[in-house]
């Protein structure tokens, strides 16, 4: 057998994990070596983010398209916005209690630390006129994924309502979504040395220093990314009456690739990969709950703001009454809602969950400088929840509709 056949007969992800595992040592022992493969990471990178936006505007405009019935899509859109609601909440409150629990925060001092300014933060009222965009060429030239979620939810729509009159559209869009499913396929095959120079240079910069510096707060991340993914696994095994250990299988590729881009919103086009090839949901349901995921389902980002502003309290020496730990929860689950997609995005919705608790934004400043050089890694880790969330939830309105092939899904696959 040659060397390639060989290649290619070895799963995806064992190929994946065994990048990932090469790319720790080489960033540990060589880091030279590291800086130097890292343009493989950023082409890597590049291919993903490729393919973000017209994955999304296609595969939400064909998944609504093939839905058909307008009250299926309301049922669909419904859950899928109510389950992400409810496991955002989820993700705050693990957060918050991990950090009330191990106290990360406690006996840091933040003399000598520069402060890291913020941008002027974007009024609730900006943010949702936000979602309809003036020019639809220019919201997918920036990826201004919102909008172009609405876009292609009207798209969708427009071509359910036009009827007969829609079907060449709509035969154009599943073609369209078939693809760009291919075009993910192929790019997935990069994975493995994508992963490997990703993680080189992560460590190589300073990865083992997130352990030195601020320990105690990457394990709290570590831990509370692991309690949130039981909790969808719970879920699986109690709501959706599925093996959680075959889910965690099948979305294996998704993980990997959530923790070494750090980006939920890169993640996608494997995601959908995953839930269709190795889950058995359905392109239709995938195809509208996983894009509306990548914007809203951010359970680790929900989670790490959480945490953080229990870090913040103990780093400034604040202790919180019961009335403040309510409006952290309310007001981090809502600031985890509108976190943009990238990485370290969470960083800066912190200040909106420590200003409602009467914290200035020059402490907050110091904060974010004291972790921001650490982040790349602890965004990484915090990822991997989200990717979960956005298929957890997608398997659960697939089930609860109908939409999911179990024989495919019990028999899942990574690879």
């Amino acid at each position: 057998m040659s060397l390639a056949r060989r290649w290619f007969a070895v799963p995806l992800w064992q190929r994946v994990i065994g990048g990932l595992v090469i790319g720790v040592i080489l960033g540990a022992a060589w880091p030279a070596g590291a800086n130097a493969i890292a343009i493989l990471g950023d082409l890597f990178v590049r291919l993903i983010r490729m393919l973000v936006v017209p994955v999304v505007l296609v595969t939400i405009a064909a998944g609504i398209a093939a839905l058909g019935d307008p009250r299926r899509l309301g049922a669909i859109g419904g859950r899928t916005v109510l389950l992400f609601a409810f496991t955002t909440i989820v993700a705050v409150t693990i957060g918050m209690a991990t950090g009330l629990i191990f106290r990360p925060g406690a006996g840091i001092t933040l003399a000598g630390v520069a402060p890291h300014a913020l941008g002027a933060a974007v009024s609730p009222g900006d943010q949702l006129l936000g979602i309809v965009p003036v020019n639809i060429i220019d919201a997918l030239a920036k990826g201004d994924m919102l909008a172009i979620i609405f876009t292609a939810v009207l798209l969708g729509v427009g071509m359910v309502a036009a009827g007969e009159a829609g079907r060449p559209v709509v035969k154009l869009f599943e073609g369209l979504a078939a693809v760009l499913l291919q075009i993910v396929r192929i790019v997935m095959e990069v994975t493995p040395l994508g992963v490997l120079a990703l993680i080189a240079r992560a460590v190589a910069s300073g990865g083992a220093a997130v352990f030195v510096n601020i320990g105690a707060l990457a394990l709290c991340v570590v831990i509370a990314s692991l309690v949130q993914m039981l909790f969808h696994g719970a879920l699986i095994a109690w709501v959706a009456r599925l093996p959680a250990l075959r889910f965690f299988r099948g979305i294996l590729d998704a993980l990997v690739v959530g923790f070494s881009t750090a980006s939920s919103s890169a993640t996608l086009p494997v995601g959908l990969r995953v839930a269709e090839d190795n889950l058995g949901i359905a392109p239709a349901v995938a195809g509208t709950v996983l894009p509306l995921g990548a914007s809203i389902g951010k359970d680790g980002t929900a989670m790490y703001v959480g945490l953080m502003g229990q870090f913040a309290l103990q780093a400034l020496g604040i202790t919180p009454d019961p009335g403040m730990l309510l409006v952290m929860l309310l007001t981090g689950a809502l600031a985890a809602f509108g976190t943009a997609p990238v990485p370290s995005a969470s960083l800066f919705m912190l200040a909106a969950m420590l200003s409602a608790v009467g914290v200035a934004p020059e402490q907050t400043a110091l904060i974010v400088g004291l972790v921001l050089p650490f982040d790349r890694l602890l965004d990484m880790t915090r990822t991997t929840p989200s990717v979960s969330a956005n298929l957890t939830v997608a398997t659960l309105v697939a089930r609860r509709t109908g939409a999911l092939d179990t024989a495919v899904f019990r028999g899942a696959t990574s690879g």
